[in-house]
């Protein structure tokens, strides 16, 4: 498996152009949101598909 399933803080903070305290933030808050809804995650990582679903601008696709 080659494609990347998770997203780190220092990938956030550089695709957002934000400090790391802000990208772990997002990432605490995306985690929780996961996890109140049933889903298992991991701290300091969060799944590429749901970063891109929820963050506008994260997807590469066209028409996405």
């Amino acid at each position: 498996m080659s494609e990347k399933m998770y997203y780190n803080a220092a990938e956030i903070a550089a695709m957002l152009d934000i400090s790391m305290g802000k990208s772990y933030k997002i990432l605490r808050d995306m985690n929780k949101t996961l996890a109140d809804q049933g889903f298992l995650t991991i701290a300091g990582k969060i799944p590429v598909e749901y970063f891109k679903e929820k963050w506008y601008g994260a997807s590469n696709k066209k028409g996405e």
